[in-house]
Order: C-alpha cells, then structure tokens, then sequence
C-alpha cells in the first residue's frame, strides 16, 4: 500500500507512472479523502481534549457534589466524543480503502507496453526450438498416449478445469516437487516451510490479492471464520515476516515452500481448456526473499537465476522476458517472466514470474525492520515461482516426446522418479 503523502508529493510524476499500467489517478479525489480523514482526527482530538479537561474539573470540586448541570454538559460531551471518533474512523476507512486498490508504481527501467506481447525479451537457454509447432506433441495427448493423464475422470469428479493423473504422472509431480525444494534448499540457501492452505482476509489483503482480486479467490467459512484458500504459497509465506521484530542483520529472508494453490481464473474461460496450463488447483514451489531496499536489485536478479537454473537441470528450451508496465502484477513494480518452449503449440509459455515488489507488500503487510541507525524501515519483498508442477510436467512431456510414444526424462528426475521413460500405457523403464 503506498503512503499517501508519498503519492501526493509526487503528484503528476505519480499519475504518469500509474497511467504506464493502465491506471488512472485521481489526485483530486484522494488529496479530498485524506483532507476529510485530517478533519476528522483533529476534530476528534479536539473533544477528547475538551472531555479530559471538563471530566477533571467535574471531579475536582472539593467538598460539594457537582450540579446536574455540569454533570449533563459531560454527559453529552462524551457522546460527541463518541460520534467524533466513529466520523474519524469512517474517513480513515474510505482512504485506506482507496489506497489498498491503487497498484504499485513501475520503476523507470520497465518497458512501455500494455500486453504480455510487448514483453522484451532478454536471453534464451536450452535446446533451440523447433520452428512450427506439432499438435501430437501437445502435453495433454501425449499423456494420453501414455495413460498418465485421466481428464474425463477429473470433469466427473469437480468439472472442468481440475486435473487427475496417475501412475508414473503422479509418481513425475512427486518427484518434481522433491527434486525443487531439494535445489533451492540445498544449492540456493532458502528455507523450506510448510504453511497453511487457508489464510485470513488480513493475510490476502498484506500481499494485495484483496480486495481487488476477490473473485478470482475461493473463499469459505470455518465455523464463524472467513478464510480463503491461497492462490500462491507467496501469500502465507510473505505474511510470516509480519509483524516479527527484523533487524538490518536479519535480512535477507530466503524461504520456499511446495503447496496447492486455487484460483478461479475469472475472466479467462475459453482459454487454454485442454491440458493442464490452467487449472483452478494446481501445485507449485514458491520463493520469497525479503531484504533491504538496497539490496532489491541484487536479491532479483539471484531469483531469476534460481528459476532459471531449475529449467537449465531439466534440460528445457526456455527464455528470460521483461514484462512491460501495463502487464505487470498489482503489486509489482519490476516482473521478469521465464517463458518454456512448448512445441504442441509452437510457443513460448509463461513458467515463472519473478517480482520486486519494493516496499509496496510490506506496508500492507507490516513487514518492518531496524536500520543499522536505529530507524523503522519497510523491507522490500520479492517473489517467484520455481517452479509450478503441472505446466513443468507439460514441458517435459512435450520437449521429451519421441516419435515411438516414449517420453524422456532428464537425468536430474532420474534419482526422484526411478525411471527414465514413460512408454505408451503408463510402463516405465
């Protein structure tokens, strides 16, 4: 969330940058809200100060009873009071409320563009790509053909959008799971945790899924408790450096874990409805960083190299895109996207997002930490998948694809799956 004396200072430079993402300000209309809050918390004070004054002097008379009077006058001075208070708390509500729905604000080194089609591209790695795209090499008849993927079986027990496999499909998720954490654990220094799947609407709203991502969110009650199920592990994993007391040598904060995630995907029906490239449940590996904004770019770029060092172990043609400011997320103010070849469809496909996104979560969130001077300062928070299982299981599928029906795997699943190829109707060798 920003500061809005912050957005105010920058008055114009604000509103252009917003407007890079698509977003237009309204510097009017929030200068009036935070005059109104102001207003109101004077005001408020005001009384609570003519109270304390007039409730001691009404205690001070000295050997006689105050009149009726006096004590009327208190009486309906502490129901001002009260009436102040909430006036106070309802202007403070409706700015914060604004602000919570304001994105964050692109750094100057993000490109112009509004669409993922105006991404520039940065580097590619891998395998080169074949030119024209192969239908028979699409992931979802390729596990098929190899009896791993049971899509109809999936639509009859939650309907569309849900993904059942089994065999050596299930036994390759496993393995891929094992094989992530096991690197960024063991060679990339992050610590592994294990967090809950349902979350509070405090927890969504620190990270910035709410409130303007309510409805691609799944939510539900626990007894008399609102929760939702989290549509990244970058949720729960953010919030466990709230409100915890951090000092400059605590950071940086490297953590990882492998959960479900849920999404509604509202808006997007009518794409990608065969295979598994967008599920309402599917499981990925996250990474979280949180540092000292000094040290953003740095932790940003390392991340990038961690999720890309998962697509180099798996032998996968990839590339490396910057995003431009139009596609970036809400709370991001710099994303790098790494894109896997797919040869079933003859394109790259986003893999990995990986997002600075400064201070913005951390003053939703309140993730605070003590400078070496003694100061209160917001972290910056950075995060990125590495990888989601599923479409890391469609790349493997599609790039290992041979023409007798096989698939291939690469020889850092060997030592997790116990096998090397999957052949036609679900036998491995």
């Amino acid at each position: 969330m920003h500061d809005v004396r912050d957005l105010i200072a920058a008055g114009p430079e604000a509103v252009r940058q917003l407007a890079r993402r698509g977003h237009d300000l309204d510097l009017a209309a929030l200068e009036d809200l935070r005059r109104r809050r102001t207003t109101a918390q004077q005001q408020a004070q005001a009384l609570r100060t003519e109270l304390k004054t007039r409730s001691k002097a009404l205690g001070g008379h000295k050997g006689q009873a105050p009149s009726d009077t006096d004590r009327e006058a208190v009486r309906t001075l502490r129901t001002r009071v009260q009436q102040a208070e909430e006036a106070e708390r309802t202007a403070a509500g409706r700015l914060t409320e604004e602000l919570l729905r304001i994105p964050n604000l692109p750094l100057d080194s993000v490109p112009e563009g509004r669409t993922e089609k105006e991404a520039v591209e940065i580097r590619r790695g891998g395998p080169e790509p074949a030119e024209t795209p192969d239908p028979g090499r699409h992931h979802a008849e390729v596990g098929r053909r190899l009896g791993i993927f049971e899509t109809e079986r999936a639509v009859r027990l939650s309907g569309s959008r849900f993904h059942v496999s089994k065999g050596p499909g299930a036994r390759l998720e496993r393995a891929l799971a094992s094989f992530l954490l096991d690197l960024h654990t063991t060679r990339h220094g992050y610590t592994e945790y294990a967090v809950p799947y349902l979350v509070t609407r405090d927890t969504m709203t620190g990270t910035g899924q709410l409130p303007k991502f309510e409805e691609d969110l799944f939510a539900t009650r626990v007894g008399e408790r609102e929760l939702f199920l989290i549509p990244t592990a970058e949720v729960p994993l953010t919030n466990l450096a709230a409100g915890r007391p951090l000092a400059a040598d605590d950071l940086p904060l490297a953590l990882t874990a492998h959960t479900p995630c849920f999404r509604s995907e509202a808006g997007s029906y009518g794409r990608d409805t065969r295979g598994v490239l967008r599920l309402h449940q599917f499981e990925k590996v996250e990474l979280v960083r949180v540092c000292t904004p000094d040290t953003a770019d740095e932790h940003l770029q390392l991340m990038i190299r961690h999720a890309e060092t998962c697509l180099e172990q798996l032998g996968l043609s990839h590339r490396v895109v910057q995003l431009p400011a139009g596609d970036l997320g809400f709370s991001a103010r710099i994303t790098y996207d790494l894109e896997v070849w797919l040869p079933g469809s003859g394109a790259f496909r986003e893999i990995s997002s990986v997002s600075d996104c400064g201070t913005f979560q951390a003053r939703r969130a309140g993730i605070h930490y003590r400078t070496r001077d003694g100061r209160r300062a917001p972290a910056v928070t950075l995060n990125g998948s590495a990888l989601p299982i599923g479409r890391t299981v469609a790349a493997l599928l599609e790039q290992g694809a041979r023409p007798d029906g096989s698939v291939v795997l690469p020889d850092a699943l060997v030592p997790y799956t116990g096998f090397r190829e999957i052949l036609p109707g679900g036998t491995t060798r």
